[in-house]
């Protein structure tokens, strides 16, 4: 049923956009004009944030002619333009560009044109220091996000499972450790994000982490104002938490017998009207407990919810299709990965402190639930982020996905055996019950230090016996057992979250598809400079291919010729072998250059069909330097590869 549920989504899909990809430019890439415009416009697939280096114009000396502080066009926040100086000399001009979507992620490229003629250009490193990206930067940044998802799990999980499954664990150390540590670890990731996502947009270094400047420039964005907003939700879950201890962790009375019922005969103690009074009596004592729970209950759900809105208010959830539904289901799915995960952490600690196997059956029923509310959103964000059954493995979002998945069937199956133990668990009346934890009481007359070493270790070690007393009772063969399956679901957990993360970071099916598509569009609006070819200057470079299909084509040799190899125009010839070393045409073909070290590109080459297996087309490579030559194959609607090769140029 949840295959149906899923190619039905699928098979529906429509356009959707996260993540901005750029659409258009004004002049177009790989255009000769005859007159030197007077500015460049960007125009993107959604609005986009802007930096005053966001877009920048380089000459082919390498000397920068925009005049800087670049803005939206007419207002339109999915543009982006910036003014020309007066007087630019004819050749060959290098845009680089680097923008925030409005998904609050950043994104980046580079493309060239030409005024005239096209030329040889020469762009120095620190003219595009602006857009080399910080390994370490990314790194810190990434590890964050991941604290900050495990943490609020671990925070609004074990808030619930307490108020839920088991009050009465808000008195016990443990639990109580659970709680501030997923406070604790939330605020500091959250001020850690807020410190790196200046240099992270802007691909400068660590040590920009502490420049006031781009922590002001954050705030103003979306997610600086999420990340702001989830630091003062956290102050009020400061007190909500002070007030759950406080509330559930202290001592509650029970109704007591009346006076002198001991004394009574059988007949007296079996009065219907005594029995009532003692069921309003118990009612009144418990009440207290229950009008407190119910009331932290409703302010944990309300602090839960708008704290997962700080993610999914700055996320894919955020922008594209249908948002009035992608945004309650981001912060339900949220919600229901805290209640289950977190859950699990919680349940660990009350397995270790023997509680009954009423609290594991409560929690095995909001598990249930959780899972279900995961699978019906999670069904739903995979149709709006992948939108073709190709994009599961030809992008890196679906590969990611189906990681995912795999990681949360597995959850799954360990969740089953806990169900199996816990069925046996109940079915053991002596092991079923919580466990009491011990209270032996100190020696009469016993010191609280011993002057004499030896005697001061024995009533140490006599202390940690008393200590551990109730946990070794509470670990028999079937709890131990059910608490190792926990563990390993617990474990497994953390790389779901760790995917999650990698998720929210990468750029959907949709998106992929779409900048795709935008690479393999034709310029329009001017001609591409024509590359000058030279005898002996041909780089041959040979990719082998294997899409994993049963096609012919599905496996070969694609062979790319570049000439002159040298900066500036380049004729690229592109040819597909099958296995037999015969020509074998493909669904689709792509090839583009990049130049990882200048954070150029990639810069697509539109192709032109000149026989079976064969294209050429025309690149322009603006820098010297290694570049990566890669070639998207599909060999059919399903199996895809994109195989790469570096190469020198100049």
């Amino acid at each position: 049923m949840l295959g149906t549920l899923f190619a039905l989504v699928l098979a529906g899909a429509g356009p959707a956009s996260a993540h901005a990809t750029l659409e258009s430019t004004d002049p177009r890439q790989n255009s000769v004009v005859a007159t030197a415009p007077q500015a460049v416009t960007l125009t993107f697939s959604e609005t986009v944030s802007l930096s005053g280096d966001s877009v920048r114009v380089l000459d082919p000396a390498g000397k920068a002619v925009d005049t800087g502080n670049p803005a939206h066009a007419d207002g339109r926040g999915d543009t982006a333009r910036v003014g020309l100086r007066s007087g630019i000399a004819n050749g060959t001009y290098t845009v680089a560009w680097r923008a925030v979507s409005e998904d609050s992620h950043p994104v980046g490229g580079a493309f060239t044109f030409s005024v005239g003629a096209p030329s040889d250009t020469s762009v120095s490193a620190t003219a595009l220091q602006g857009a080399d990206a910080d390994g370490l930067v990314a790194a810190l940044y990434g590890t964050g996000r991941t604290v900050a998802y495990a943490a609020f799990a671990l925070l609004a999980g074990v808030a619930g499972f307490v108020l839920v499954c088991w009050p009465a664990g808000a008195a016990r150390r443990p639990v109580q450790r659970l709680l501030m540590t997923g406070w604790t670890a939330l605020l500091a990731s959250t001020v850690a994000v807020l410190m790196l996502r200046g240099p992270y947009e802007r691909g400068s270094g660590l040590g920009k982490a502490l420049d006031l400047s781009l922590v002001r420039a954050t705030l103003d964005e979306r997610i600086g104002t999420a990340l702001a907003a989830r630091l003062l939700l956290l102050a009020a879950g400061g007190i909500f938490l002070s007030l759950l201890v406080g509330q559930l962790g202290q001592p509650h009375r029970t109704a007591a017998a009346p006076d002198g019922e001991e004394a009574r005969g059988p007949a007296d103690q079996d009065d219907d009207e005594a029995a009532e009074l003692r069921e309003l009596e118990q009612r009144a004592a418990e009440r207290p407990l229950r009008d407190a729970r119910l009331g932290l209950g409703v302010a944990g759900l309300v602090l839960s919810v708008a704290l997962a809105a700080t993610w999914v208010g700055a996320d894919h959830a955020s922008v594209g299709i249908q948002v009035w539904l992608a945004l309650p289901f981001g912060v339900l799915h949220l919600i229901a990965m805290a209640l289950w995960l977190g859950g699990l952490a919680a349940l660990l600690v009350a397995l270790r402190e023997g509680v009954g196997a009423e609290v594991v059956e409560r929690f095995s029923k909001v598990a249930f639930g959780s899972v279900a509310a995961l699978v019906v959103t999670g069904v739903y964000q995979s149709w709006r982020g992948l939108g073709s059954w190709g994009a599961l493995t030809g992008t890196e979002y679906g590969r990611l996905l189906l990681v995912k998945t795999g990681c949360v069937a597995a959850m799954l199956g360990v969740a089953w055996v806990s169900r199996g133990r816990l069925a046996r668990l109940r079915s053991a009346p002596a092991e079923a019950a919580e466990v009491e934890r011990a209270e032996v009481p100190e020696p009469v007359g016993a010191p609280a230090l011993s002057e004499d070493p030896v005697r001061q270790a024995q009533l140490d070690r006599q202390r940690a016996a008393r200590a551990s007393a109730g946990r070794d009772r509470a670990l028999t063969p079937t709890r131990a057992g059910l608490r190792r399956s926990v563990l390993v679901e617990a474990l497994v957990a953390v790389a779901v979250l760790v995917v999650t993360t990698m998720l929210t970071n990468s750029p959907p099916g949709r998106v992929a598809g779409a900048v795709t598509a935008a690479g393999s569009a034709a310029p329009a609006g001017g001609s591409a400079a024509a590359p000058q070819t030279e005898p002996g200057r041909t780089v041959e470079l040979k990719l082998p291919y294997d899409t994993k299909g049963r096609t012919p084509n599905a496996k070969g040799t694609a062979t790319v010729s570049v000439n002159p190899a040298g900066t500036g125009p380049n004729e690229v010839k592109l040819a597909l072998d099958g296995a037999d070393g015969k020509p074998v045409d493909v669904p689709e073909v792509q090839l583009a250059f990049t130049l990882p070290d200048r954070d150029l590109g990639p810069l697509p080459v539109t192709l032109t069909p000149e026989g079976t297996g064969r294209w050429g087309g025309t690149a322009q490579l603006p820098l010297a330097g290694t570049w990566v030559v890669s070639v998207q194959i599909r060999s059919s609607d399903i199996d895809q590869t994109t195989p790469t090769q570096q190469f020198k140029v100049g």
